[in-house]
């Protein structure tokens, strides 16, 4: 049956509103979409997409909360039916584990000591919060997330996300109490890593897929499959050492990133309130001169100041010495070229025959005293 032929062939719909209808729903549309995009942080609209992140937020997470309960509900129910296999796996991995246990334990106590030894310092702590995932946003080239916790409980641009598997993402926008975090997977996504086993130098960039890329990878066979791969600290923006994931080789044959955080649901995570390193030193450290000055030094090296000082002198009263000898060896041969014209009127060939008269004298004086 044609639709003319029905109950609503004599409803007629006027062409004029509904076009206004839908130019005013498309107008919505674009003006929530250029509010909630994430694309430029800096942008004269950010006080207005901060207020419908604030408002989206928790709509999100109510939206979002039957997912997650069906989720929960079909690993229990999962987990139930597959209980004894799962124990037989675990009591396998753990006795496979407990070698390993015992020698990390061992290795911790010879890192302590040999930590002591050398006066090293371990990494410091950095400081945490705890948040939730409210929202997913989603999209062929956009992968982030909405956390409700922001700027009021000190979170800040820039900021790492982790979850108990390991780095998820970092801080690209905050408010009063919500937070956008874009995941590793997002295709703006750039973050310094190394290699755990030839501490190599890579860049992870993620391209909208699971499993982001490894770029600009240092040194050749430097990358093996299954390599675990870490933060590298390299620019401030991340702490050094946070796990991401393992090397893989991609079916395009570039290198890839099995990510840890995939090991589970991304519901609950910490945020690192980490900015940069000078955030952990304090900066009396860190605009200190490289030598601090001697009348600085504290009162137990004294005997050591003086000691300095007396030396400093010594060096100072033999630099002036062998100045002075240098200035009287300058001053000395123009006397030595006066002297030189002297002594040749004294040794001339007249002068030599001069000689033999006083010898006559000599001879004549001997008879009287043989005589006596």
């Amino acid at each position: 049956m044609a639709f003319r032929d029905g109950p609503f062939e004599n409803i007629k719909v006027p062409l004029v509103w509904t076009a206004a209808v839908s130019v005013a729903v498309a107008a919505v549309l674009a003006v929530f979409l250029l509010f909630s995009d994430n694309g430029a942080e800096a942008s004269p609209y950010q006080p207005a997409r901060a207020g419908v992140e604030t408002v989206s937020g928790p709509v999100g997470g109510v939206f979002a909360a039957p997912v997650r309960w069906f989720g929960h509900v079909s690993d229990y129910i999962g987990g139930y039916f597959f209980a004894v296999s799962e124990n037989r796996r675990l009591k396998r991995e753990l006795a496979e584990l407990e070698p390993w246990r015992d020698q990390a334990i061992a290795l911790k106590n010879i890192n302590a000591r040999y930590e002591a030894m050398l006066g090293l310092r371990p990494e410091p702590a950095v400081p945490m919060l705890t948040a939730r995932s409210v929202s997913d946003s989603r999209g062929p080239f956009s992968n982030a997330r909405l956390l409700d916790t922001g700027a009021a409980k000190g979170v800040k641009i820039g900021n790492p996300v982790i979850n108990e598997h390991g780095l998820v993402g970092r801080v690209v926008g905050t408010s009063g109490n919500v937070s956008r975090m874009l995941l590793l997977t997002d295709v703006a996504s750039r973050t310094p890593v190394l290699i755990d086993r030839t501490d190599a130098r890579a860049i992870l960039t993620g391209d909208g897929s699971g499993n982001p890329r490894l770029e600009f990878v240092r040194g050749v066979g430097s990358v093996q499959p299954g390599d675990r791969i870490l933060t590298s600290g390299d620019g401030g923006g991340y702490p050094r050492g946070v796990p991401i994931g393992v090397a893989a080789k991609g079916i395009d044959g570039s290198w890839r990133v099995k990510l840890f955080s995939d090991r589970g649901a991304i519901d609950y995570v910490k945020v690192l309130l980490f900015e940069d390193f000078g955030q952990l030193v304090g900066g009396a450290d860190l605009n200190a001169p490289p030598l601090a000055a001697l009348d600085t030094l504290p009162d137990a090296t004294g005997s050591q100041v003086a000691a300095i000082n007396d030396a400093a002198a010594r060096r100072t009263a033999a630099a002036q010495a062998q100045a002075e000898r240098v200035r009287a060896a300058n001053a000395a041969p123009p006397p030595a070229q006066a002297q030189a014209p002297v002594r040749q009127p004294a040794g001339p060939p007249p002068a030599r025959p001069a000689a033999p008269p006083p010898a006559q004298p000599a001879t004549q004086q001997t008879p009287p005293g043989a005589t006596e």
